[in-house]
């Protein structure tokens, strides 16, 4: 199983005076750091306008790590497809892939926060529908051999090809999923899976059964099974560090999630879910927090996670260290422990890197 670093980029905390500007510095460091240490990816989240997070470029955060790395594979967390037109996003991941050495993998998502669509003056109600064909169109741009043209609901494009090319002749394509609906997008759609555990065990009840139906549904529409990946919030510690982790994630359930994802009126009916789950943040407190939603205690209690998580079919674990508002230096501390004591527990490219080093 590989390990990689994740982030939102969240940084709405009242006890937290750090300025966007500093967090975003911030993130790139901690990339970097995982480069240094073993880490498999980069895994760096788009928002707007600080609804959950403050970072809304991260094609131009990866590529600021291309010089300065080797191996480290560089992926959005996701990007919010129907904000954009695809053929920039097309443009832009393609060119990374390039400068990078065709170390992309490519994640799309619909995000869940109206207020992020409104300024951009982009449809909420359609997220899904313009999504889908958002990814029929990167895939003709990445993967056709020559001229390719589509017309659809959302986007009519005249026969053409995009420069660069991707280096890559299949990217690496996950589908963000927190929903019954993006599971079936990707089993129709044939994209590899990437899950918030704390939505699959709320929709599926274990990562288990959310990795059967994925599999399930990806053979009912005649597509091999992908790669199924997690991502989790963690915080390394026992007594006093324990609880610091505890409650540094319940002010980000409280000030950053519940606002973001709380569903209006006009939302569409497959984003109801979200008002589900922010009924249950309401009444969250920290002793509710466990392993279906964070990683949180003793080296060996999260390796047991691990190994079942492993067990289920996950093949790649993103790990969300600065959430919070934790600060940078306790955050890389945390990524080396991580990879001291609990990744040489797991098979992975680490093992490689680590054997390399001595």
């Amino acid at each position: 199983m590989e390990f990689g670093y994740f982030t939102l980029s969240d940084n709405n905390y009242e006890d937290i005076q750090r300025s966007p500007e500093q967090f975003i510095l911030d993130i790139r460091a901690e990339a970097l750091h995982a480069e240094k240490i073993g880490m498999y990816s980069a895994w760096i989240g788009e928002h707007h306008f600080d609804s959950l997070g403050v970072n809304s470029c991260p094609h131009i955060v990866l590529a600021s790590l291309v010089a300065e790395t080797k191996r480290i594979r560089m992926a959005p967390a996701v990007s919010v497809m129907p904000l954009h037109h695809p053929l920039r996003v097309a443009e832009e991941w393609a060119t990374l892939d390039l400068l990078s050495g065709g170390r992309v993998d490519f994640a799309v998502g619909r995000g869940y926060d109206e207020k992020e669509y409104i300024p951009f003056n982009a449809e909420y109600s359609t997220a899904l529908e313009r999504m889908e064909e958002g990814i029929e169109i990167l895939k003709k741009a990445w993967e056709s051999e020559g001229k390719w043209s589509h017309e659809g609901r959302f986007y009519t494009i005249p026969e053409m090809t995009i420069t660069p090319r991707p280096i890559q002749k299949k990217m690496p394509f996950y589908m963000a999923c927190f929903s019954r609906a993006s599971l079936e997008l990707a089993g129709k759609m044939g994209l590899d899976i990437i899950w918030a555990p704390f939505a699959a065990n709320l929709t599926w009840g274990s990562m288990g059964n959310a990795v059967k139906d994925y599999r399930d549904t990806c053979e009912q529409n005649g597509h091999k099974p992908g790669k199924a990946m997690c991502s989790y919030f963690i915080w390394i510690g026992e007594g006093a560090e324990e609880q610091y982790g505890r409650e540094r994630q319940i002010q980000y359930f409280r000030r950053s999630v519940k606002p973001a994802i709380k569903q209006g009126e006009k939302a569409p009916k497959s984003m109801l879910y979200m008002n589900k789950l922010n009924e249950i943040l309401e009444g969250v407190q920290e002793g509710d927090l466990g392993e279906k939603s964070i990683l949180l205690g003793s080296p060996q209690k999260i390796i047991d996670t691990l190994k079942g998580i492993e067990e289920a079919g996950i093949e790649e674990v993103i790990l969300y260290f600065n959430v919070g508002g934790k600060p940078h230096e306790r955050v890389v501390a945390q990524m080396d422990q991580f990879m001291e004591e609990i990744a040489p527990h797991f098979e992975g490219s680490h093992k490689t890197f680590k054997a390399a080093a001595e």
